[in-house]
Order: C-alpha cells, then sequence, then structure tokens
C-alpha cells in the first residue's frame, strides 16, 4: 500500500499541472457552448462579436501566465500592423504560445490565426474554441486567406516532432518544412521569429524515445506523454522582422554560396527558410542557457533584480 501510494503520489507530481491544462481548456470549450446557447449567437467564430468572450479567455490564461511562470513579452513592437507570419520554437506543451496569443489580444485587440497540427481537429468537444481562437489548417490556401484578410498567422515548423523530441539542448528539428517560406512569398508579407525563454524546462518529455519517435512517424499522433509544469520563468521574445526582399537576400546568400544558380521561387523561398531557421536559433543563442536548466530557470523565476 505503501508504495502504491508513494507511485500514484509521484505520478500526480509529474502529471497534474499539464492535465489541469487539458481540464481547463475543456471547461473554457464548454462555457463557450453555453454561451452560444444561452444568446443564440450564430456569427463566424472569428468575427467580432466574439471578442467580449475573447477577451475573457485571454483575460484568465494571463493571470494564470503572471501566477504560475511571472509570463513577460517583449519585442510586440517588432509585429506589423498588417499581415505576417509567425515563426516560432515548439514546447513539449505550447502553453506560452498560448499566453503570447492572450496577452497579444489583451494588448492589441488583435487577434493571431493559429497553424495546428492534424490531429488537433480530431480531438473531440474542441470545434468551438478552435474556430473562436483562430485555429486553422496548414493548408497554403488556408494560410493565404487569411494573410490577405489582414491577420498575423502564426507556424511552428518543427510541430509535433519538435514538441515531443528536442529537448534541454533546444535543437529545432524543421526537417525539410519549407511551406511557410512559400506562403510569405506568395502573400508578400514578413517573417517574424520568435521564442520563449525556459520553455523546455517548464514541460518535458521523457527521455526513452527510439518506440514512441516510431510510433509517431507511423500514425502521426503524440503518445509521448509530457510531464512537469514547474514554475519556472517564461519569457517570449519576438524577433525583427524578415522582410519579403527576394533579391537583397538573394546576394547576401550567394556570397555565402557561390554555385547557387540564379535565383527563382524554390531558391527564394530556401532563402527565407534559411534566413527565418537562423533568427529563431538567434533568439534561442541570446536568450536562453543550453542545455536547459530547470534550477536555474526557477531561480530566474523568483529573481526581481533580474529585468
Amino acid at each position: 500500500m505503501i508504495i502504491a501510494s508513494l507511485t500514484i503520489s509521484a505520478i500526480l507530481v509529474f502529471f497534474i499541472v499539464p492535465l489541469t491544462i487539458l481540464f481547463f481548456i475543456y471547461l473554457t470549450n464548454i462555457l463557450l457552448l453555453i454561451y452560444q446557447r444561452n444568446n443564440e449567437v450564430k456569427a463566424d467564430p472569428l468575427s467580432d462579436v466574439w471578442d467580449s468572450v475573447r477577451k475573457t479567455i485571454a483575460s484568465f490564461w494571463d493571470i494564470y501566465a503572471r501566477i504560475w511562470h511571472g509570463y513577460e513579452l517583449h519585442g510586440v513592437e517588432n509585429l506589423p500592423e498588417g499581415p505576417a507570419i509567425l515563426v516560432y520554437y515548439h514546447g513539449a506543451i505550447p502553453i506560452d504560445y498560448l499566453y503570447f496569443l492572450s496577452r497579444l489580444f489583451l494588448w492589441k485587440k488583435r487577434l493571431c490565426l493559429s497553424v495546428a497540427d492534424n490531429f488537433v481537429f480530431r480531438l473531440p468537444g474542441l470545434k468551438l474554441l478552435l474556430g473562436v481562437t483562430g485555429v486553422i489548417p496548414g493548408t497554403r490556401e488556408e494560410c493565404l486567406v487569411a494573410l490577405k484578410n489582414g491577420y498575423l498567422v502564426s507556424i511552428s515548423p518543427g510541430g509535433v516532432r519538435e514538441a515531443l523530441f528536442s529537448d534541454e539542448s533546444y535543437q529545432l528539428m524543421w526537417g525539410n518544412r519549407k511551406g511557410f517560406a512559400r506562403v510569405a512569398l506568395d502573400a508578400k508579407v514578413p517573417i517574424i521569429p520568435m521564442y520563449t525563454q525556459n520553455v523546455r524546462e517548464g514541460y518535458r518529455m521523457f527521455k526513452e524515445r527510439r518506440f514512441f519517435r516510431r510510433l509517431y512517424e507511423s500514425t502521426r499522433l503524440p503518445f509521448t506523454p509530457p510531464y512537469g509544469g514547474l514554475p519556472v520563468k517564461f519569457r517570449t521574445y519576438i524577433g525583427k522582422p524578415i522582410p519579403y526582399d527576394p533579391d537583397v537576400t538573394t546576394e547576401e546568400l550567394v556570397e555565402k554560396v557561390s554555385s547557387l544558380s540564379p535565383c527563382n521561387i524554390e531558391l527564394c523561398k530556401f532563402i527565407f527558410y534559411f534566413q527565418t531557421k537562423t533568427a529563431v536559433q538567434a533568439l534561442i543563442s541570446k536568450h536562453q542557457t543550453i542545455p536547459g536548466s530547470i534550477w536555474k530557470a526557477l531561480l530566474e523565476r523568483f529573481d526581481k533584480r533580474r529585468k
């Protein structure tokens, strides 16, 4: 009985915060459904009719962010007034990204549409919440329409793979995912890098991943459970925009790689991809202790002298 009690206690300590976050997410969707039914709201989930509800949701998560992670957001001035693509590093749980969305809406009353993995849309009971918070599929057409309508669109090229299999070394796992660069070229919008300090110290995945990696690659479903939830310091940094200017960037890149052929759309796409990955990595190098340390991240959370 003692061993069983200790085991259950250890499991609760490891998983209670991630499970609490999941509970709050589903509770939010239930409250949205009640609001929709009581007020007979039939408007498009992205319309201004839902702004009061969005503000309530954002306020809740912003309070949670302040209390639990002492959350800070830096570089909002780097966001343009018009459309752009935000590209960010994906933690084990993207709770930092949820904090960013909440504070952006509270500060600027601006909705950033979020590209999500296909499995998210298969989760039961979240359809209305996904619609109201602006979660969209990652198709080229969906992203172009959103940018044409003036929205910010965010994407993590590493996606679920980066969430599951990156670690405290903060390795970017983007593979060959250059689609966001092609969309930026087609829409003629800048790309903006973004990164949250200590996101891997807040929530982590288990080290033994070979089996789960094979399972993910065959099913594209995230079976690996995250753990953690310690109140480490979170700071999100928004970098300088990478402008749509393929002629200049081509010349800069050709100086480094003399064998490149004249610029075409595929080369421009590679340039945007290359620059964006470099920019996100630069934010990580500048703001993150590598390898990440939970102890240091906890000290930063309660160090009043550090701004």
